[in-house]
């Protein structure tokens, strides 16, 4: 006959301790979401840019242009 060795049962403590890792993670992922969205979120009356391209305007046809040079002497 052949005799097995009993299973060893894991021990409260193993259990224990990967719950406390999981809450460890858990804790850690929140921190890192809080922190991103004060980051994120712009002051209140804080300064506002707007950037814009702005393109000529054509001129009509029927305006002659003409160059003129101006000489300035000192």
């Amino acid at each position: 006959m052949i005799s097995y060795a009993p299973r060893r049962r894991r021990s409260p403590r193993a259990g224990l301790w990967l719950a406390l890792v999981a809450a460890g993670v858990v804790l850690f992922a929140i921190g890192v979401a809080l922190g991103e969205a004060l980051y994120d979120n712009p002051r209140p009356g804080g300064t506002l840019t707007y950037v814009r391209t702005l393109h000529p305007l054509k001129v009509a046809p029927s305006v002659p242009t003409r160059t003129i040079t101006i000489t300035a002497t000192s």
